[in-house]
């Protein structure tokens, strides 16, 4: 299943679908003009009630991230850019359970920082290293 929702949750399940939708746009995971399950498919995959999933369809098609084609379906949209700052909450739960865990391990902010920072610079090295390999 492509998307996703989590009953313990506290966010409203409407909310956890747009995220679900955004993240896949911003990973890519969906592609411009991909369709999109129906409401009545994505109700029945993820066990809720449809006036649910329209009303994240809703804020999705208002924000510019999904479009409906009348008797055709929904897709994403071809300019669906995910605002840095839906990315970033997108983020934040992430990062909190990164600093739970680091505190667990008796470290601090300070020392995940470290962390991500050097798998950023090794990440950076490998793209690098395999740019090299494919541009020869």
């Amino acid at each position: 299943m492509l998307f996703s929702i989590d009953p313990a949750d506290p966010r409203p399940l409407y909310i956890q679908i747009v995220d679900a939708i955004r993240q896949a746009a911003a990973g890519r995971i969906l592609q411009p003009d991909e369709a999109i399950p129906s409401v009545r498919q994505l109700a029945t995959d993820l066990r809720v009630n449809p006036n649910t999933v329209k009303q994240a369809y809703r804020e999705l098609e208002r924000e510019g991230v999904i479009y409906v084609r009348r008797g055709q379906g929904t897709y994403l949209a071809a300019t669906a850019v995910v605002p840095r700052r839906h990315r970033v909450a997108m983020l934040r739960p992430i990062a909190e359970r990164a600093l739970v865990e680091a505190r667990r391990l008796g470290l601090g902010a300070a020392e995940l920082i470290d962390v991500v920072e050097d798998l950023e610079r090794a990440h950076t090295r490998e793209l690098r290293a395999v740019g090299a390999l494919t541009n020869r």
